[in-house]
């Protein structure tokens, strides 16, 4: 029996790790009482090894505190951090790429220092060649059907924006933060277009007090990639690896012009759809055949969703507070999130978080964590989701509460799995017997299709089509099929 082969070779996603790492820093004696803290991580590099992948980078600490004589201050350290996640799949050809984020961080005192420790989590995707063989042609009768494969293809490249705006009067910035929401992903011909936007938050001094305040700055990457077209899909993450914001105030005037400059970096993520003419299903008219299937699967992405959902309620606090405390600031706002299933179908839920700096009556500053639960309904499959937290704010109707109220843009992008299912290689049986019958009446089984009955008939369905002209699919209850064999009269 002949058969004929092909192999396909391409490029894409094959397996996606979650990793956690922690990372410290430490800061001198002179700090007294820590006011906030926060950790900016980024990654230099992740590379894949032998049943493990290995990821680097830094970590950037930034504290506000009141040293011994209740002065608000701040500091800033960087410290350099390697991780291993293991994996028994792994393999070097994979190529490793990851993306970090902070999601705890916690102070301690430690004889004369105060030591920062952040727990980082790595979202790792590994991207490598997915090749399989497959049956295409021989000396079978053969079902066919269009099989697709999602192939990915790998982009990257830096960007930079600007945005310049008015606030209050500041004496001295204190601390900022950036957080990246991609909006849109479009595929132009040749070219990746990212959106989205940073929310910058800014942590000032105003004379004893603090202030803060928040800043949404646009922007738009442009990414070459070949395979980009109309209609193909794309997944891309967004890291702010520099800011530099510069104040010019303006006493007389009460106001203050800040200018915020921010790199970006992109890595992103391509998909193609190749169709690949396979066969699905095969038989022999002459002898028994055995069958080795192989299946192709392929993950990519689809739409993606924003939702914007205002949400309020009473916080969980870390600390004691009462009415001689006055509430001075709310910074630092971030969330933890997750798409799940509940009795009333799909919803985001997580925490809305952030610092709340207060003086009290004695004029010392202190830091409050408020945690902020939510559940907001959502229209979606399965997808990734993502939570930016605006405008959040915090006031003290009840002595030793705080209600808090904040705005969430909730970005949820579709994760697309594609599997088939096809012949990979036929091996050939023992010699099928043959009726010496003219004609046969066979009743075929109820909800059979023309290719079913055909391979229960042993015959090609333009056989079985043409014996059968009147016949319909699928087949009902009680239909007869007949079977004409041709004879030679000697």
């Amino acid at each position: 029996m002949k058969t004929e082969t092909q192999e396909f070779r391409g490029y894409g996603k094959r397996k996606e790790l979650n990793a956690q790492t922690a990372v410290e820093c430490r800061f001198g004696p002179e700090v007294e009482t820590v006011l906030s803290v926060r950790c900016a991580a980024t990654l230099t590099g992740a590379e894949a090894g032998n049943g493990e992948v290995r990821y680097y980078g830094k970590a950037h600490f930034s504290i506000v505190y009141e040293d011994a004589e209740k002065h608000v201050c701040r500091a800033e350290k960087g410290v350099e951090f390697s991780a291993v996640e293991r994996d028994e799949s792994v393999f070097p050809a994979l190529t490793a790429r990851a993306s970090v984020t902070c999601e705890n961080i916690a102070v301690r005192r430690e004889g004369a220092g105060v030591y920062a420790t952040a727990l980082l989590g790595t979202d790792i995707r590994l991207y490598g060649e997915q090749n399989f063989e497959y049956l295409s042609g021989g000396d079978l009768i053969l079902r066919r059907a269009p099989v697709k494969v999602l192939t990915a293809h790998l982009v990257a490249g830096t960007a930079e924006t600007e945005d310049e705006f008015e606030t209050e009067f500041v004496g001295d910035i204190l601390q900022h933060a950036e957080t990246v929401s991609v909006g849109a992903l479009v595929c132009e011909t040749g070219t990746l277009v990212i959106e989205g936007e940073v929310n910058l938050c800014v942590l000032a001094l105003k004379g004893t007090a603090l202030v803060s305040f928040e800043r949404l700055v646009p922007f738009r990457i442009e990414l070459p990639c070949d395979a980009a077209a109309y209609g193909t899909s794309a997944e891309a993450d967004v890291t702010v690896t520099g800011a530099s914001i510069r104040a010019d105030a303006d006493e007389e005037k009460g106001k203050c012009s800040l200018l915020a400059e921010l790199t970006l970096s992109a890595e992103g993520c391509v998909y193609e759809e190749a169709e690949v003419d396979a066969v699905t299903d095969a038989f022999s008219v002459t002898n028994k055949t055995a069958l080795t299937f192989a299946t192709a699967d392929s993950a990519g992405v689809g739409e993606i969703l924003r939702v914007t959902e205002r949400i309020s309620g009473k916080c969980a606090l870390s600390g004691p507070i009462d009415f001689s405390d006055e509430l001075q600031a709310v910074t630092l706002p971030r969330a933890e999130a997750d798409l799940v299933m509940t009795e009333s179908g799909k919803r985001v839920e997580g925490v809305a978080m952030s610092e709340l700096l207060v003086q009290g009556a004695d004029g010392s500053h202190r830091g409050i964590a408020l945690s902020l639960p939510f559940s907001v309904p959502v229209e979606a499959a399965d997808a990734s989701a993502k939570v930016l937290v605006l405008g959040m704010s915090a006031r003290q109707k009840q002595e030793g509460e705080i209600e808090a109220e904040a705005t969430l843009r909730i970005t949820l992008q579709e994760r697309r799995k594609v599997s088939a299912r096809l012949v990979a290689s036929v091996e050939e049986g023992e010699p099928l017997l043959q009726s010496d019958s003219a004609i046969s009446v066979y009743i075929p089984r109820a909800g059979d299709g023309l290719w079913e009955l055909a391979k229960r008939l042993n015959k090609s369905p333009e056989d079985v089509s043409a014996s059968n002209p009147d016949i319909e699919f699928p087949i009902r209850e009680g239909r007869r099929v007949i079977v004409y064999r041709r004879k030679n009269l000697s």
